[in-house]
């Protein structure tokens, strides 16, 4: 694609309908029968699951299904693949919902049968689903790494990412019911905990990725938006063994609110486009640094690389050093890898015109989800304590995330801001928004503090 077809696409999510590719990119065109017959299947699918467990749903949770189905018909209509991973994963979770059933009703269910039957044992229930994310992550963030010298390597860690991301989906859809089939007041939307929710950031981030994978026809950025993801891995696999977090726990009483349903997703998919731009960002600073010899020059990107991999040791307080003080050795390393072969990586990477894009997209978009986010967390807030705003730590750092990307949009739109100094912003940014997500609720006490190490 060239450098104008990128600056001068219509709308942060779509394609530029010149493209030569068509809708093989994602290229938004009229409706056909294909999303005729996608909303047909997505309108039967509510109408079943509103006659199944009616009793599973309020008035407000019903209206949401209902709104759910033309949301993900114009999402797929954006982009085909999303239409596909739609089905697939619907089917796959109603099969296993189905191999919870002994007499084949799937209101039913026997939650012990995930350690007696192969496909929950093994591939489907949500621990096993969301065992095989993790894995698939972390083969596809190497598989993307090793494309920087092979392009078949780089296919195959994009092949790995789709397989990871619909593990996951599965894990936390089946999720879901495995808490119904524990009793009537634990099954909730898997959005509740640090454990799920860093499921979701994790998928979020690599869904997000894929769309721009295609969109730019570009894999060479995989192995750079990869190492958060695998860095989420790391701390699910640790929260998991060390502190049984995968375990289905009641709601506490503050999160039984179908707010929830809606405030915490939108907020995920701001967080997952920003770690999404800081990593684009990282990557434009190795490509325009390619030739550079000057370590003087250098020292900012390793510095801000080598601050964002002692985050998590950071937010230890020192209660799991060891483990993470190797995690830490281990990422400073790798950072300092890519620095030592920037040449090389700067060499596969897109042009620094398409770099900026990317960035610029990922935060507009994770900007917007995440002004709707706070919107509706105040509504929340209203609903439960009576009042829109405490000024509670959570709130506050939100706030100043917000502000962070409105200062970063403002910038640009009325500065016409790019190149290294966004870069550079949208790498701090993260650092603003690791530590609203998760150093808020380590280090500052509040009402939001629902999750704990």
């Amino acid at each position: 694609m060239s450098n104008s077809a990128v600056t001068s696409s219509p709308s942060m999510w779509g394609d530029d309908p010149r493209s030569p590719s068509g809708d093989a990119r994602g290229v938004r065109g009229r409706p056909t029968i294909s999303d005729a017959i996608y909303f047909f299947i997505l309108a039967l699918a509510a109408v079943y699951c509103l006659k199944t467990y009616p009793d599973s749903m309020d008035y407000y949770e019903r209206i949401i299904l209902v709104a759910t189905v033309p949301m993900l018909v114009w999402m797929g209509w954006l982009w085909r693949p999303l239409r596909t991973m739609t089905i697939v994963i619907s089917l796959v979770a109603l099969f296993a919902i189905w191999l919870y059933s002994p007499d084949g009703n799937l209101a039913n269910g026997d939650i012990n049968r995930a350690e007696t039957v192969f496909f929950l044992k093994y591939l489907i229930s949500s621990q096993s689903a969301i065992l095989w994310m993790c894995a698939l992550f972390v083969l596809a963030t190497v598989m993307y790494w090793i494309g920087m010298a092979s392009p078949t390597a780089a296919w195959i860690g994009s092949g790995l990412t789709w397989a990871a991301v619909y593990a996951g989906s599965i894990g936390l859809l089946v999720r879901w019911r495995e808490g119904h089939l524990l009793g009537p007041d634990i099954g909730h939307i898997p959005v509740s905990n640090l454990y799920e929710v860093f499921v979701l950031f994790a998928l979020m981030t690599a869904l997000f990725y894929l769309y721009y994978e295609r969109r730019y026809a570009t894999r060479a950025l995989g192995g750079f938006v990869l190492l958060v993801v695998s860095s989420v891995v790391v701390f699910l696999l640790w929260y998991s063994f060390t502190r049984d977090a995968h375990q289905i726990q009641p709601l506490v009483p503050a999160l039984k609110s179908w707010w929830m349903k809606i405030h915490v997703p939108a907020n995920f998919i701001g967080y997952g486009t920003f770690a999404l731009s800081a990593m684009v960002g990282f990557a434009y600073l190795i490509k325009e640094n390619g030739e550079t010899t000057s370590w003087a020059k250098l020292s900012p990107v390793f510095i801000l690389g080598v601050l964002l991999c002692a985050e998590p040791l950071i937010f230890s307080s020192g209660k799991f050093s060891a483990t993470w003080m190797l995690y830490f050795g281990i990422s400073a390393i790798i950072v300092g890898l890519i620095m030592a072969f920037r040449r090389p990586i700067a060499q596969r990477l897109p042009d620094l015109e398409i770099l900026d894009d990317i960035m610029y997209r990922a935060i507009a978009v994770g900007f917007a989800f995440f002004t709707i986010a706070t919107i509706l967390g105040a509504l929340w807030a209203a609903d439960a304590w009576g009042t829109y705003w405490q000024w509670d730590p959570k709130e506050t750092w939100a706030l100043i995330v917000w502000l962070n990307y409105a200062a970063w949009l403002h910038m640009r739109f009325m500065k016409g801001l790019r190149g290294t100094f966004s870069a550079y912003w949208a790498l701090v940014g993260l650092l603003v928004t690791s530590f609203a997500f998760l150093g808020v609720n380590m280090f500052l006490s509040g009402l939001h503090s629902y999750g704990e190490l």
